[in-house]
């Protein structure tokens, strides 16, 4: 019987790369998605094309009772979760004055509150059925903090901080819960960057480049399936930047 993957996110970006690198592998995958439906068209093409299981449910992750029901219509569909990945999350770039109160709550609610209700709908369906893997997506400013990105920072430290307690709640029921730090990869959620941007970090990367959200969802693939002895950690794929 054939695995299945949720992906919170999964409609473009690292989500979408890793949808398909799960595709691949021979899993189920199922997807969430908010407003992107025309980059969820062309991935269920490239679904199609692989003859691969595959389910799109639009949900704002920000909202409990959307999460629990993607989750439900997972589990009604492919008949069982195998791996969260918890990956949905905005981007926001201002001064710490110049944040307003919505703009706090609102990537407070998607980024980190966003991850705990999937992690919470995950663990329900994983605890009775005692195994399961649970990954989520930071970013190596949740390590080391970015200027101008006090918000974002702080919603992706939370996320570490929630997984490596959730992996030592859920470790006896034999659920891993791990987490991705990306470093500067080529998405779309770095659109908003100049070139002299680009050409700065990537002088500050020893790799000398900017990720791919392949190798992204590479990384995620690893904890979530071959790291079998893995819990409560944070894999920075990151080209050496930290």
């Amino acid at each position: 019987m054939s695995k299945t993957v949720l992906i919170t996110g999964g409609s473009r970006g690292i989500g979408a790369a890793t949808a398909i690198y799960f595709a691949g592998k021979g899993y189920n995958v199922a997807i969430t998605y908010n407003k992107s439906a025309d980059a969820v068209n062309s991935l269920k093409e490239a679904m199609a094309l692989n003859n691969t299981p595959f389910l799109t449910v639009r949900c704002d992750v920000s909202d409990p009772a959307q999460v629990d029901l993607a989750v439900e219509q997972t589990v009604n569909t492919f008949g069982g979760l195998d791996v969260m990945v918890n990956n949905a999350g905005i981007a926001l770039q201002k001064l710490i004055t110049d944040t307003t109160n919505d703009d706090w709550q609102g990537i407070l609610s998607t980024n980190l509150s966003g991850v705990f209700y999937g992690c919470r709908a995950a663990t329900r369906v994983m605890v009775p059925k005692h195994k399961g893997s649970i990954v989520n997506i930071s970013s190596i400013w949740g390590i080391t903090g970015a200027s101008m990105e006090v918000a974002y920072s702080a919603t992706k430290s939370g996320i570490i901080g929630l997984t490596k307690a959730l992996a030592k709640e859920l470790g006896p029921s034999g659920i891993r819960v791990n987490c991705v730090a990306p470093g500067v990869i080529d998405t779309e959620m770095n659109k908003n960057l100049t070139p002299e941007d680009f050409a700065a970090l990537k002088n500050e990367t020893p790799l000398g480049r900017l990720g791919k959200a392949e190798e992204i969802a590479r990384s995620v693939y690893f904890l979530a399936n071959d790291a079998e002895f893995v819990t409560g950690q944070v894999l920075s794929a990151d080209g050496g930047f930290i």
